[in-house]
C-alpha cells in the first residue's frame, strides 16, 4: 500500500469508532500457532531453568498463557531482562529469546541473573499482528494505567520480581523487527485508526538499535553492534541519512524517548537498555539468520557489562 492509497476500514481523515475496530478485528485470522511454535519450546526449559506463568490474555485464557523464564535469582549478581514479541508479528524477537535460551544463557549465568519474556503478545504472535485485538500497541502501552493488557501483565511481574526478591535490573535488551509489512499494513493501518495523513518511511535493509534518548549509553550500543555485524549486515542511512525518519547517534544506532513514549525498553530502570531492530525481508538475510542476530545482540550487551 502506497502512503496516498486509503486504508479498506474507515473514513479517510475520521478517526476509528468501536464499529471500524470490530471490523478490524473481524478480519483478523489465525496464521500460526503459539501454542506449537512457543509454549511447547518455552516448557521444554523446564528442566535448566525456573518456567513461570505470570498470567493469560482474556481474549482466550486456555490459548494465551504468558510464561516467564528466569535463572535462579542470586541478589550478588546484576540481573538482565530480554524481552520478546512485544509485537507479536515480530518473529525473530520471539524466537530469538527463546533460542537465547536454549543456547546461550546458562554460559553466561555464570556472570548474571536472567528473566525472559519471549513472547509478551502471543495474540499478535499468532494473527501476525503489531496491535492487540483492541487496535492497542502493547510497544506504546507502558505506562501506568495501561489501555494494553500485555503491556500491563509483564510490568506487573516484573514490578513484583523486583519488590519481592530486592534487586533492580541492570539491563534490558528488547528484541524487535522492522518489516516490510510496516509500510504495506501496520503505518497505514495506524494512520487510518488516528484518521491522519499516512507518511510511510524507508524500511531500513539491515540489523540496527533504538537506544534511550535520556540515557543512551553509546559504547554499550557499539559493542552490540560489532558483534551482530558478524552475523548479518547493519542497516545504512537513508538517502536523507536517518533511519525511519530518525537521525543517528552512532553507525547502526538511533534513540527515542523510552519512557515519553511508553515504550518497553522504558520498562525498568536498567542503567543499559536497548531495542533491537532485525530486518527479516531483506534479501541478504533469512528466518535463522534473523535469530543468530537477535542471539548476537544479546551476547554482544552481555560482553560489553562483564568488561565494563
Amino acid at each position: 500500500m502506497n502512503a496516498d492509497e486509503i486504508y479498506s476500514i474507515g473514513t479517510q481523515g475520521m478517526p476509528w469508532a468501536e464499529s471500524e475496530k470490530q471490523q478490524w478485528l473481524a478480519a483478523q485470522t489465525i496464521k500460526r500457532s503459539y501454542q506449537e511454535q512457543v509454549c511447547s519450546k518455552v516448557l521444554a526449559l523446564k528442566s535448566q531453568f525456573e518456567v513461570e506463568q505470570y498470567g493469560a490474555l482474556s481474549y482466550d485464557e486456555q490459548r494465551y498463557p504468558l510464561y516467564l523464564v528466569k535463572t535462579t535469582i542470586d541478589t550478588n549478581k546484576p540481573t538482565v531482562l530480554v524481552t520478546g514479541g512485544v509485537h507479536g508479528y515480530e518473529t525473530s524477537g520471539v524466537q530469538g529469546a527463546i533460542r537465547f535460551l536454549e543456547t546461550t544463557a546458562k554460559e553466561y549465568s555464570q556472570h548474571f541473573n536472567f528473566v525472559v519474556a519471549p513472547c509478551i503478545s502471543p495474540w499478535g504472535y499468532e494473527t501476525i499482528n503489531r496491535w492487540n485485538p483492541k487496535t492497542v500497541d502493547p510497544n506504546r502501552s507502558f505506562y501506568e494505567g495501561s489501555p494494553a493488557e500485555e503491556s500491563a501483565a509483564i510490568m506487573n511481574i516484573i514490578d513484583k520480581l523486583q519488590s519481592d526478591l530486592g534487586f533492580e535490573f541492570i539491563a534490558h535488551i528488547d528484541l524487535h523487527e522492522t518489516t516490510d509489512s510496516d509500510n504495506s499494513e501496520f503505518r497505514p493501518a495506524l494512520a487510518a485508526r488516528d484518521g491522519i495523513v499516512n507518511d510511510n518511511w524507508n524500511i531500513p535493509d539491515g540489523f540496527y538499535l533504538v537506544g534511550d534518548s535520556e540515557n543512551p549509553q553509546d559504547a554499550f550500543q557499539l559493542n552490540i553492534i560489532n558483534t551482530v555485524q558478524k552475523v548479518t549486515h547493519i542497516a545504512p542511512a537513508d538517502d536523507d541519512g536517518k533511519l525511519i525518519g530518525v537521525e543517528f547517534s552512532q553507525f547502526g544506532v538511533i534513540n527515542y524517548p523510552c519512557d515519553k513514549l511508553g515504550l518497553c525498553a522504558g520498562l525498568t530502570r536498567a542503567q543499559y537498555k536497548t531495542t533491537t531492530e532485525v530486518y527479516p525481508d531483506s534479501p541478504l538475510s533469512d528466518d535463522e539468520n534473523c535469530i543468530l542476530a537477535q542471539v548476537a545482540a544479546i551476547r554482544g550487551g552481555l560482553d560489553y557489562l562483564i568488561k565494563a
